[in-house]
């Protein structure tokens, strides 16, 4: 079954994130919506809840004009700030939700019509008068007080037990969310590690099919593709065969057979500055690649590569002609690209034969390079 592109696999986890975001912001508009209405409606300054603080004020003024009539020395101006303290008391006294629903507001607002028409006049007040203008009203907003204050207690029970199963299911609404999320963090990881691994393990056998395993360079295969990573650009490539290599495996075994071709793998990267990429092509063959614009730096890294091994005079016990490991080197440079590689290849064989018919322990570079021409290949001479 051919896997999902990593594009639907984005999406559909970008899906499950905005889902998830999705159901917390309805979840905190849904909670938002109903405690604010609730909230405003508890504490705000309009409705029956607000009828206790009408009727306290109003009683509060009732009871100053009632001082102030009861004073012995009552005089015009008692007299006119007991009628102001009456009318305050009354505007508060007479609304709606008072003559509606209590059977006293009417005969107390007359009572008091009375009081302020006797103070307008100037007449004078009796104690008698006063026990029914003023104490009637006074108890019936006293027995307001004492219901509103019993509603506001019903509304504050109800509104702390509505707000209790609210935050109760936002609790649980947030809980379920940040398991959804928890969920898909941990689907999310789970995909995400074993893609990591995939890539891990496809780049290890990648490197490890690319590469040879005993000395750790690049094998054939690496060659031709690094060159075609490189396409149209200048390169130089230089074979190295090491000289009577079967004679040394022979004589001495191919364990030291193996730890000379790391020994030489390490030698040639060392002589070549790190600039070269490194392979080995077969048995006792590497071969180095690098940019290479002319012959001169070509020249010198075969020069570099057969002093250095001169220098670094590893015994060969079975050498026919020298009593340490040689080296023979053959060069050519090329256009970098398919048929660049087979060419430079070719020709940076036939140098190396020439090297070997030559005795060995030299080097060569082809006389001629191989350079592109309209997407086809020639010889130009050096």
């Amino acid at each position: 079954m051919k896997p999902a592109p990593r594009w639907r696999r984005h999406l559909g986890w970008l899906w499950l994130s905005l889902m998830s975001f999705t159901l917390l912001m309805l979840l905190i508009a849904y909670q938002t919506r109903w405690v604010y209405p609730e909230i405003h409606a508890y504490f705000s300054q309009a409705g029956n809840l607000t009828g206790q603080q009408l009727a306290t004020r109003s009683r509060d003024y009732l009871q100053e004009s009632l001082d102030l009539l009861l004073e012995d020395s009552l005089n015009e101006e008692n007299r006119h700030q007991a009628h102001f303290q009456l009318e305050l008391a009354y505007s508060l006294f007479d609304i709606g939700l008072y003559r509606n629903e209590y059977s006293c507001t009417r005969p107390s607002l007359a009572a008091l019509d009375e009081l302020k028409v006797k103070l307008r006049s100037g007449q004078g007040v009796l104690a008698s008068d006063l026990r029914h203008s003023l104490l009637a009203p006074i108890r019936c907003l006293t027995e307001i007080e004492m219901h509103q204050l019993d509603r506001r207690n019903s509304v504050t029970a109800a509104f702390v037990e509505d707000t209790r199963r609210h935050q109760g299911q936002v609790l649980i609404g947030s809980l379920v969310i940040f398991l959804l999320g928890l969920t898909f963090w941990w689907m999310h990881e789970r995909h995400r590690r074993s893609a990591e691994r995939a890539t891990r393990e496809s780049l290890e056998w990648m490197t490890r099919a690319l590469s040879d395993p005993l000395t750790g360079v690049g094998n054939r295969s690496a060659l031709h593709q690094d060159v075609l990573a490189c396409e149209g650009q200048p390169m130089g490539l230089i074979l190295i065969d090491i000289d009577f290599f079967k004679q040394y495996n022979d004589c001495l075994g191919h364990p030291d057979g193996d730890k000379l071709l790391r020994d030489l793998a390490r030698l040639i990267d060392e002589t070549l500055g790190g600039q070269a990429r490194l392979y080995r092509m077969g048995g006792d063959e590497f071969a180095a690649l690098f940019d290479c614009a002319d012959d001169g730096v070509l020249t010198g890294h075969c020069e570099r590569l057969v002093g250095g091994l001169r220098e670094a005079a590893l015994h060969h016990p079975d050498h026919p002609s020298a009593a340490t490991v040689t080296f023979s080197v053959g060069a050519a440079r090329f256009i970098a690209g398919q048929a660049g590689v087979d060419a430079g290849y070719a020709a940076a064989d036939q140098a190396l034969y020439r090297v070997k018919a030559g005795g060995r322990d030299g080097w060569q570079v082809a006389e001629a390079k191989v350079v592109a021409d309209n997407g086809d290949l020639k010889l130009e001479r050096s």
